[in-house]
């Protein structure tokens, strides 16, 4: 597999149909078994993180085409921007405010969709998409204040632990407009850090404490 680092955001990666048998992935499956791409993908960025240094954490926004040898993907890395309120997409010289998160099994849902694999795939972030957001907390009576001063039926929210951190994984409702995201957003900033983790190792390393309705059973549980 060839690895180009482009700039500080994007990276490029060729991987042979070849190289893609060699790792133990059968060229359809990774096409028809979402969750087989999946691995095939995130094994591509691991070793693009230890090669490179590219982080993995982030919304990712990625263009696969299929050639006649094998598949070329470039890999673009979104950032939240300063206000906490918007994500930055850095595409050539300019940058596009994006107001959701697009994560790599949505992308992958909608690549497995096509039919035909050698047309140019550009998967974009939709409207109808997902706003998903990690907070980082150092001390629990943060997580408990929260808890009381949010409104937390307008996201979904799971709670877990990893290395004497606690992270609250927020996926807000599509309902919620992008002012109501804006203001949820502000409000979950004051009291958490947005979190540079991957939520894909924090929940394959760490303990997931609350499934969902997090805020809720820790508002129920612990007073102020």
């Amino acid at each position: 597999m060839e690895i180009e680092r482009v700039n500080e955001f994007t990276i490029k990666f060729f991987i042979t149909y070849r190289d893609i048998e060699d790792r133990g992935f059968d060229r359809e499956e990774i096409w028809s078994d979402r969750e087989r791409g999946e691995e095939l993908f995130w094994e591509m960025m691991d070793e693009a993180h230890q090669q490179e240094q590219f982080p993995l954490e982030g919304p990712l926004w990625i263009q696969v085409q299929a050639l006649d040898k094998g598949l070329e993907i470039i890999v673009t890395r979104a950032q939240m921007s300063k206000d906490g309120t918007k994500l930055e997409l850095p595409l050539g010289d300019e940058k596009i405010d994006l107001p959701v998160d697009k994560n790599i099994e949505k992308i992958l849902d909608q690549q497995f969709a096509t039919d035909d694999s050698d047309i140019a795939e550009d998967i974009e972030l939709a409207d109808e998409d997902y706003l998903s957001f990690l907070l980082a907390f150092k001390d629990f009576e943060d997580m408990i204040m929260l808890s009381h001063n949010v409104d937390s039926t307008l996201f979904a929210n799971s709670l877990y632990h990893f290395e004497n951190k606690y992270y609250l994984y927020v996926t807000f409702n599509p309902e919620t407009t992008d002012r109501e995201q804006d203001d949820l957003l502000s409000q979950l900033l004051e009291y958490g850090a947005d979190s540079d983790a991957s939520i894909h190792r924090i929940q394959e390393y760490g303990k997931q404490i609350i499934a969902e309705h997090a805020l809720e059973e820790v508002s129920t549980h612990f007073n102020l």
